[in-house]
């Protein structure tokens, strides 16, 4: 499971609904993330992205889109951004879109 560090005790499982979580992560837990999700990635089509206080349970089908952009922020520092979209169906069969930003 890919875990990103959060700020709460109770887990929610999220399915089929639109949900964005922003967090600040050290570059080593950072890194521990993005292995975590490649190694799912790797692995199968089933992966799990969570927090501390959230968890979603995501099969998906490829191909995978991969977006990067990148460009300078206001403050003289540079801003990349990173989008893996996945496509995929869950159980009861609706059409799904998970974005990890």
């Amino acid at each position: 499971m890919a875990r990103l560090p959060s700020e709460s005790d109770d887990p929610e499982t999220v399915r089929g609904e639109s949900f964005e979580e922003q967090v600040r992560a050290d570059r080593e837990a950072t890194a521990t993330f993005l292995h975590e999700l490649a190694d799912q990635l790797e692995a199968g089509t089933d992966l799990t992205m969570a927090g501390d206080d959230w968890e979603i349970p995501f099969t998906y089908e490829e191909p995978i889109e991969i977006e990067y952009e990148v460009e300078p922020a206001g403050d003289g520092s540079l801003e990349a951004e990173l989008e893996i979209e996945f496509t995929g169906f869950q159980e009861d069969g609706d059409e799904n879109e998970l974005h990890i930003r």
